[in-house]
């Protein structure tokens, strides 16, 4: 299977901690792919046409995206336990974590987008907006901490890979002050080999 890839995208790390989880990376042919929203990746557009990464090319020529069905997809592929619960409350309790993870990670690629404009072409509103958002989602996170430390899906590697991109692009926000809970869990969820293995590469483009 071909996968479109970067280094940096949060979005493709979750898929990449699901495949290190699930003993699958070997099947995972990684092409380097970069995208930019003012810079479409022309090549990419063949097989996604919106341009976004992930992307997943399978062997018969059937293209999957995004994230989450990608990471449904991979979770087919093993036979250990799924990451994608399959019925009752631990399914829509996974989905809705994972909705939530992917969430909070479309709010910190466009608050990143505004941040990194000149100041004069900033938008105040918009940055208070964000601030007011991820203020409140550290909130909610921080109450259903406690519960987070119960087994590890979908839901757990979308909420993980939200925060530690929280630590990649937004260091100055020193979220976990005021926030022990949840960091003390999302310690652990660092400190996973699948995680390890998936660090962005501050190197790369």
């Amino acid at each position: 299977m071909k996968l479109h890839w970067s280094p940096r995208s949060p979005f493709v790390r979750k898929v990449m901690v699901l495949a290190h989880e699930a003993g699958l990376t070997e099947r995972l042919d990684l092409l380097r792919t970069q995208v930019a929203m003012t810079e479409p990746n022309v090549p990419l557009l063949d097989d996604n046409p919106l341009g976004k990464i992930p992307t997943l090319v399978l062997e018969d020529g059937r293209i999957l995206y995004d994230s989450p069905v990608i990471c449904e997809y991979l979770d087919t592929l093993h036979g250990g336990k799924r990451f994608f619960p399959q019925s009752g409350n631990e399914k829509w309790l996974a989905l809705r974590r994972q909705a939530f993870g992917d969430g909070l990670l479309d709010l910190l690629v466009l608050w990143r987008n505004e941040r990194i404009k000149p100041a004069e072409r900033q938008t105040q509103k918009l940055l208070d907006a964000f601030a007011l958002k991820m203020a409140r989602s550290l909130a909610a996170l921080e109450k259903e901490a406690p519960d987070l430390k119960d087994g590890f899906d979908i839901g757990h590697i979308a909420l993980g890979c939200a925060l530690s991109y929280i630590d990649f692009r937004f260091p100055d926000l020193d979220w976990r002050k005021g926030h022990p809970k949840i960091a003390a869990w999302h310690g652990g969820f660092e400190a996973r080999r699948s995680v390890q293995a998936t660090r962005p590469n501050l190197e790369a483009a």
